[in-house]
């Protein structure tokens, strides 16, 4: 049997966590939209407004997306229930994730830059799991090698020239 969930599942995963979110929006009396996709082997799910990042979707993120982090394991406990099985589901709420995501890749290809000009390791600022990958993929696009040192939560990517 593959380790890799299967469409189906994963799509099911994505339906559970929408219902889920729905009925916390609902109770909060928030308006959203929820978009599912099945991304890089995982369910995907978005809450998104379609007038642009409203007020109420950005209390749903947090200051440093605490918020967000909160409501995906909240996400994926409501998956894990259902099915019971673990989710590696990833909520993204108002764009915070993606803007994130960019916003890292661009502090990866500088690190990698600077370790192709120096010759020299280098250390990153403490990162979440989702950050670090991120990281990871870039200085792998790179060329170069990555690792991750720290215990969590002060776990943080070291850059390496190959």
């Amino acid at each position: 049997m593959s380790d890799t969930p299967s469409k189906q599942r994963l799509d099911h995963e994505g339906d559970v966590a929408a219902d889920f979110l729905e009925e916390l929006l609902d109770i909060l009396d928030m308006d959203g939209d929820i978009d599912i996709t099945v991304e890089a082997g995982r369910a995907s799910v978005a809450i998104v407004s379609p007038d642009g990042p409203s007020a109420d979707l950005k209390r749903l993120v947090g200051a440093d997306g605490e918020v967000l982090e909160a409501l995906q394991d909240l996400a994926r406990l409501a998956v894990q229930v259902e099915t019971g099985e673990m989710s590696r589901l990833m909520l993204d709420v108002a764009g915070f994730r993606a803007g994130r995501k960019e916003r890292l890749a661009e502090v990866g290809r500088e690190a990698v830059a600077k370790v192709l000009e120096t010759g020299e390791p280098l250390s990153l600022e403490p990162m979440n799991a989702f950050e670090r990958k991120v990281v990871h993929d870039v200085v792998l696009a790179g060329g170069l090698v990555s690792e991750s040192e720290g215990e969590d939560p002060h776990r943080y990517v070291v850059i390496r020239p190959a």
